[in-house]
């Protein structure tokens, strides 16, 4: 086990802030391959824990898997972005990383259903598209479609909304070529807010739909 304190080590510099706190150029990549070094060090220890031998090779495998992820997820968000560039001009969607192997995808509702309703607007349906065409190209990855409303009207009825938008987009890019085993729908309702219901404002920015993208299970 001794063996794995340098990756850990390697670890904690990948995952070090950069100048001024930002990020350092291809902190993801790195940060997966660090993480996969470890975990697969430690998994090389435990498989044979006399072995120094085991220990590096099991690290070697963990920092190419946990690299390729970070690579795959930094590919990814960039084509999310560029087939969303009209929409985050218009402060409309957000593409944003949460970690490392996992980015969300916000969708205002405003543009996507009318008041009171989870019928896709025809004029939200290319965007779709779009979205369908980049998670249809990186078929390792999955998708999680969680909606959101306001805190106008019961608590209940808000949960049904959103759940009902959130599968309506799941339709939607089933219908746009992406195999429905790799999408899940749920609502959310009233109950994660993004901001203060006390302002319309605010409730606008609570109205939306997030799609959760992170490499599938195997």
């Amino acid at each position: 086990m001794r063996a794995a304190v340098p990756a850990v080590a390697f670890l904690l510099a990948a995952c070090a802030p950069g100048p001024e706190g930002r990020p350092q150029p291809g902190r993801h990549t790195a940060t997966g391959a660090a993480v996969g070094a470890v975990l697969g060090g430690v998994a090389g220890a435990i498989l044979d824990e006399n072995d120094v031998r085991g220990v590096a090779v099991g690290a070697a495998v963990g920092a190419v898997v946990g690299g390729g992820i970070g690579h795959l997820m930094d590919r990814q968000q960039k084509e999310f972005e560029k087939a969303l560039e009209a929409e985050r001009a218009a402060r409309i969607a957000e593409v944003e990383r949460v970690r490392d192997d996992l980015l969300r995808i916000t969708l205002s509702n405003e543009v996507g259903f009318d008041f009171d309703s989870a019928e896709i607007r025809p004029a939200f349906r290319p965007t779709l598209e779009r979205l369908a065409a980049v998670l249809v190209k990186y078929d390792r990855s999955r998708a999680r479609i969680v909606g959101h409303t306001d805190s106008v009207g019961s608590e209940d009825y808000n949960l049904e909304l959103s759940l009902r938008r959130a599968e309506a987009v799941r339709r939607a890019l089933i219908a746009y070529g992406v195999p429905p085993e790799r999408l899940t729908a749920e609502g959310r309702g009233e109950a994660e807010p993004r901001a203060s219901n006390a302002t319309a404002a605010g409730r606008q920015l609570n109205r939306r739909v997030e799609i959760f993208v992170a490499p599938a299970a195997t």
